[in-house]
């Protein structure tokens, strides 16, 4: 009789330094959003553990290979989980084979309304030691008109309790060029989110999305986009009073105190290999890039029957890589290498006040970071 043949398993595939664990829930959208998000009034918390658990051994995710450098928590809204983001560093570090204490720096996304010390104290026991806080404004109304749910008044309570609970290291974003019709005060926005003393603050100009409540306001002509005179004054504004402040502007969007920049968020910056787990999320191996189903009833279903939940993926070919190499490297401080050649390409970018040479780098200053993608287009097109 002829032995029956069965199919090697797959090898383990190694976690690599970097993982990005995507948490869904949301209890509204925001008028402005529109990121993979499952509106929840109730949320499935152990639905959500049981399938990342599956994912894992789905595909077969196995020890680490190397160092760990960090674990990341976006949605959506992680806060959302409470308590149960301890299950899932429990299980990462199961999975890596390494203790809660060398998974490096984990940063949960957080609502400040979800923030009680309960569960900022079940964060640190759990090894979190980063919390980026969504504030985007101090005004009630601009809240109000973003489908916020939290006040300022809880931004300030959630700040003195990540304060009492340890987590000193947390970062507040903020969303700047809104409609002028909203009367935001930009400046005493920067003095509030300055007088908490985060280590790292955000600024991300408001982006109108067709598919969200906003682009459909924009589209009955109930509300406008902002100027870009406006866009460009707000954010130069930022830039020049955080590094008044003490902050480095070291990538486009984020400023950090000295030791403050946020390891996860670099990695992508740097083109660093990450593994990314629950629904939407993207992963990298360094030289090809994969992405789960987006909506999560789709990818639970995917995974608690044992199926990769794989969407899609593609292998970043030269052309490709090296387009990513030029926005990646002109998005940070760090610069872009360049050679002779290129650098006289770019020399009126430098004459413009948009670029400076330092020494065999090129780095945008933040007018020129205003005009990122038409220069990263530019200098890819030669």
């Amino acid at each position: 009789m002829e032995p029956t043949l069965h199919p090697e398993p797959h090898p383990l595939l190694a976690v690599p330094g970097h993982i990005y664990v995507h948490v869904p829930f949301c209890a509204r959208r925001c008028s402005y959003c529109d990121f993979a998000i499952a509106v929840r009034r109730e949320v499935p918390v152990v639905q959500y553990l049981d399938a990342i658990t599956a994912e894992i051994v789905t595909r077969r995710i196995g020890p680490s290979a190397g160092s760990f450098h960090s674990l990341y928590f976006g949605g959506g809204t992680p806060s959302k989980l409470g308590a149960g983001i301890g299950e899932i560093t429990k299980l990462i570090s199961t999975t890596a084979e390494l203790p809660i204490s060398a998974l490096g720096e984990v940063t949960v996304e957080a609502n400040p309304e979800d923030i009680n010390p309960g569960v900022v104290a079940a964060w640190v026991k759990a090894g979190v030691n980063r919390v980026s806080l969504g504030v985007q404004s101090f005004d009630d109304s601009v809240l109000a008109w973003m489908h916020r749910t939290h006040n300022a008044a809880q931004v300030m309570a959630a700040v003195e309790i990540l304060g009492g609970e340890g987590i000193a290291n947390f970062s507040i974003d903020l969303i700047f060029s809104v409609p002028e019709t909203l009367n935001r005060d930009w400046s005493r926005d920067l003095d509030l989110a300055l007088s908490l003393e985060p280590g790292h603050l955000s600024v991300y100009g408001l982006t109108i999305e067709p598919h969200t409540p906003l682009g459909r306001w924009t589209a009955r002509g109930q509300t406008t986009e902002s100027p870009e005179e406006r866009y460009e004054a707000e954010f130069l504004e930022a830039d020049r009073r955080l590094a008044g402040a003490g902050f480095l502007h070291y990538e486009v969007s984020n400023y950090a105190r000295p030791g403050c920049e946020a390891v996860h968020n670099s990695s992508y910056w740097q083109g660093a290999p990450y593994l990314g787990l629950g629904p939407s999320a993207h992963g990298f191996d360094g030289a090809r890039r994969r992405w789960n189903a987006r909506e999560y009833a789709r990818w639970c279903e995917l995974v608690l029957a044992g199926t990769d939940p794989i969407e899609g993926d593609e292998v970043i070919g030269p052309a490709q890589r090296a387009a990513e190499r030029i926005y990646l490297g002109l998005r940070t401080t760090t610069g872009l290498e360049l050679g002779v050649e290129e650098f006289e390409r770019a020399s009126r970018w430098v004459d413009e006040g948009w670029a400076e040479r330092v020494q065999d780098r090129l780095v945008l200053t933040p007018r020129g970071w205003l005009r990122l993608d038409a220069l990263a287009v530019a200098l890819a097109a030669y």
